[in-house]
């Protein structure tokens, strides 16, 4: 009995805030619930970041829809990336069975159902409001960050991003891009290295090559107008809720450049665009990123390491950053010390591997007289996890094996006439949902090309009669540089007549990129 009630006064003393805060679950000592024993998690430290972990069907997605549910009843507004498709749930109301009264009558508290307010988001043909930016917004660096391109190609790509602002040539899709790649290799080649610099034809093809591959993996859906505006995530409802928005993403998980893309900018933009807020009472955004393992395996070294960054220095924004996945292991150490929360659910002790894993899982977590965390850690049961977080002062919390409460949104995945009652109500898609088509590079270029190659037609062919000096402008149409230049604007007009590229739009103030 000594025993327990240290440890209920353990955990009341290090689970107590005076700030806002929500009940995640209570402690449990030798397997079974301690009444009072209640832990919290308060709303000023959740900027810090932090790591939802455990084996596969342990409920560590759950977990997530728990804190997202808690911030938005808090109206902190939230943005999930849904990448398995299971969090749309959050948007309408659980039901109740009797696995969720028993588990109330253990942890206290009451139970009832709720529905969030909820926008569907995509990078692709997915329903939803869709994600757009334009090249122009997005950057010379960060794009040759994603393009992977060393320093001499990034050095290509920013003298030609510096020709199209001198030049008013807006670059707002790929298609864009690649016109002034080809511009700058053959028919403006001598003018660009006049006033920028050499350029090197092996570079701007290599960069070519690279951003093909980009489109390949969809990236074409991703650059263009209308841009979206990252004030739009953060949004309260009517009812004074946050607004969870949910990246729908579980179409491009083969996709993983579209995804970095998409990642690596906005985590850019939110750092470049909000203020220093030092330390706020609670965040003005949190991410969520479920399956967070695929990221950090497939994400390119420029994306890892703008994650790293970002991750130092975001919270002063006010903005939260939440990583689910497998294996705590699978976040890198540099980001994994930068997490104040941790909740980890059971692991599986199948290999040599395994057991190491659980060992240095064990070690991330704060010493405790009450548990030996490493065992503890593949005994814990469905739906209960290892907890510590940052008080408000900044000092982790004690280590809580904690059950946890039952989201009030239902746990599975919404119909597809929910999706659209959603959709069709949304403000948002009918802002986004219309495709602009403006006059950009391409466009601009093309015309170019088909001017000169007008007046080159239009001149008149010299006398047979006798030989008559040719003058200035007759040399200059004649060279072979003017005539490679028709020949490759012939090329491009025919290809656009044929459809074989789109067309794109301006940039607008106030976008996110």
């Amino acid at each position: 009995m000594a025993n327990k009630d240290a440890f209920l006064d353990y955990i009341k003393n290090g689970y107590t805030f005076q700030g806002e805060h929500f009940k995640l679950g209570c402690a449990m000592l030798d397997g079974e619930v301690v009444s009072g024993a209640d832990v919290f998690l308060p709303l000023k430290t959740l900027n810090r970041h932090g790591l939802i972990a455990g084996a596969t069907g342990t409920g560590k997605t759950k977990t997530l829809q728990v804190i997202a549910e808690g911030l938005s009843d808090a109206s902190v507004p939230v943005l999930l990336m849904d990448i398995k498709g299971d969090l749309s749930g959050i948007a309408a109301a659980g039901a109740d069975n009797p696995k969720i009264a028993e588990r109330y009558q253990k942890i206290g508290g009451t139970w009832s159902p709720a529905a969030y307010p909820s926008e569907l988001l995509s990078l692709s043909q997915e329903k939803g409001v869709r994600l757009r930016a334009t090249v122009s917004e997005f950057g010379p660096i960060l794009l040759s960050k994603i393009l992977e391109l060393n320093d001499t190609q990034a050095g290509l790509v920013a003298m030609l991003f510096k020709y199209c602002d001198d030049n008013k040539l807006p670059l707002l899709d790929l298609k864009d891009f690649k016109k002034v790649l080809q511009f700058a290799a053959d028919e403006g080649k001598a003018e660009l290295e006049k006033d920028y610099g050499k350029i090197s034809t092996t570079s701007t093809g290599t960069i070519l090559r690279k951003v093909i591959e980009l489109e390949q993996q969809g990236a074409e859906l991703f650059f263009g107008e209308k841009s979206f505006e990252v004030d739009d995530l953060m949004r309260m409802s009517d009812d004074g809720r946050g607004m969870v928005s949910i990246l729908r993403v579980n179409d491009i998980q083969d996709r993983p450049k579209l995804f970095s893309t998409f990642m690596l900018s906005l985590l850019a933009e939110l750092y470049a665009t909000l203020p220093e807020e030092g330390d706020l009472d609670k965040p003005k955004l949190v991410m969520f990123i479920d399956e967070a393992h695929l990221i950090f395996n497939e994400a390119s070294d420029a994306l890892l390491k703008q994650i790293d960054t970002i991750i130092k220095l975001i919270r002063s924004k006010g903005i939260g950053i939440f990583f689910c996945t497998q294996n705590p292991m699978d976040v890198p150490a540099s980001v994994l010390g930068q997490l104040g929360l941790k909740v980890q659910h059971a692991l599986r002790a199948f290999t040599a591997n395994d057991r190491k894993t659980i060992k240095q899982t064990a070690e991330n977590y704060p010493l405790s007289d009450f548990y030996k965390t490493d065992e503890l850690l593949t005994q814990i049961g469905i739906g209960e996890a290892l907890i510590t977080c940052l008080n408000e002062k900044g000092v982790p919390t004690p280590l809580a094996a904690t059950m946890l409460v039952s989201p009030r949104s239902r746990m599975d995945v919404l119909t597809d006439a929910e999706i659209d009652k959603i959709v069709n109500g949304s403000k948002l898609v009918k802002k986004y949902s219309e495709t602009i088509d403006s006059e950009s590079a391409y466009e601009i270029l093309t015309a170019k090309l088909q001017e000169a190659a007008d007046k080159t037609a239009a001149e008149p062919a010299p006398a047979k009669g006798g030989k008559q000096e040719k003058s200035l402008l007759e040399e200059v149409m004649g060279s072979s540089a003017m005539k490679q230049a028709g020949r490759t604007a012939a090329s491009i007009i025919t290809r656009s007549l044929l459809g074989a590229l789109g067309l794109g739009g301006k940039s607008k103030k106030g976008s996110w990129f």
